[in-house]
């Protein structure tokens, strides 16, 4: 296809395709985004707690916590990293279809190509939306959080200048502190400033060795700063799981449909076309139906694998836990 100055895809047909792809993805985003909000943090409800919390409960503590904006806390990050997953996903799919197709003498694809291909192009999506999504998730969680009162700047960078290196912005609760040195006091004094020793050590960046809430390491500088690179990919593994489970069977249950509904178009037709493509093409409720069915039955075949990603996400791992000589 030639488009305007004589370039092959016409500049202005791509930017038109690419425009309605990104409003299709932001305007789809922000609908269901409540939705996204309230299943991620019933699946963290249960986590490192012994009784879990119901729907009631997870979106009265939302409401009195942040309010209605609290459903979108996160969006942002929600739409740019389904901007580029979406669009390797699909663009991943179609290259592998075309792949499978050259050669046929029909544009026929099988059940378990559609499959192979939904699980690679799955595989694709994760690798480049797991940071967005991990941010995300941390901006949800911190919707039900209440805020602690900030200290000035300059009394916690002179009193605890390990944070402004390890988690800018983070303020520590003092009574965590007095409660850590009021245990340590029972024990033989062996130096003179216990609270000014143990704050020079990495692990007790909150006082009781216990690392950050995942609330309380939300940016991308938080997190690269406490966590390292790395960070940004955590949960990568059940995230490839998920998303090559939900590509691969959205894909094929989605072919499975378009070929039943050609397939019953063909056989009531006079005379019947020769290659199943000749029955037309699917009108366009019918295929909004069929991928609507698919995305049921993928979210429901990867929902595990969604669960144990978000609960990865939600864990603070700070890097210098594992460098106790950290300068």
């Amino acid at each position: 296809m030639m488009g305007g100055g004589g370039k092959p895809f016409g500049d202005s047909v791509f930017a038109g395709h690419a425009a309605a792809g990104a409003a299709a993805i932001s305007s789809s985003t922000v609908a269901v985004y409540p939705l996204d909000t309230v299943k991620t943090l019933l699946q963290l409800s249960a986590a490192g707690s012994n009784q879990k919390m119901g729907l009631n409960q997870v979106v009265d503590r939302l409401m009195a916590v942040s309010g209605p904006a609290g459903l979108y806390s996160g969006i942002g990050w929600s739409i740019l990293g389904k901007l580029p997953g979406l669009g390797a996903r699909f663009g991943a799919y179609e290259l592998l279809t075309a792949f499978y197709k050259d050669g046929k003498e029909d544009n026929y694809v099988s059940y378990s190509e559609a499959m192979l291909a939904g699980i690679v192009a799955g595989a694709v999506e994760s690798v480049l939306s797991t940071p967005f999504e991990l941010l995300k998730l941390r901006n949800q969680v911190g919707s039900v959080k209440l805020m602690k009162a900030a200290d000035p700047a300059n009394i916690t960078k002179e009193t605890f200048p390990l944070l402004s290196k390890l988690l800018p912005g983070y303020v520590p609760d003092i009574r965590v502190w007095n409660s850590t040195v009021n245990l340590l006091s029972n024990l033989s004094p062996k130096h003179p400033d216990i609270m000014g020793a143990l704050k020079q050590h990495p692990w007790m960046l909150t006082g009781s060795g216990k690392p950050p809430l995942p609330s309380d390491v939300q940016g991308p500088s938080r997190v690269i700063a406490l966590e390292g690179w790395g960070a940004l990919w955590r949960g990568l593994r059940p995230g490839i799981t998920r998303d090559c489970v939900f590509g691969g069977m959205f894909f094929s249950t989605w072919q499975f449909i378009h070929t039943a509904i050609l397939t019953w178009r063909a056989v009531n037709m006079n005379p019947q076309p020769r290659k199943l493509e000749e029955a037309g093409p699917v009108s366009p409720f019918a295929s909004s139906l069929a991928a609507g069915f698919s995305g049921i039955v993928a979210a429901a075949a990867s929902h595990t694998f969604d669960t144990a990603k978000s609960r990865s996400e939600c864990t603070v791992i700070p890097k210098v836990w594992a460098w106790p000589h950290f300068k």
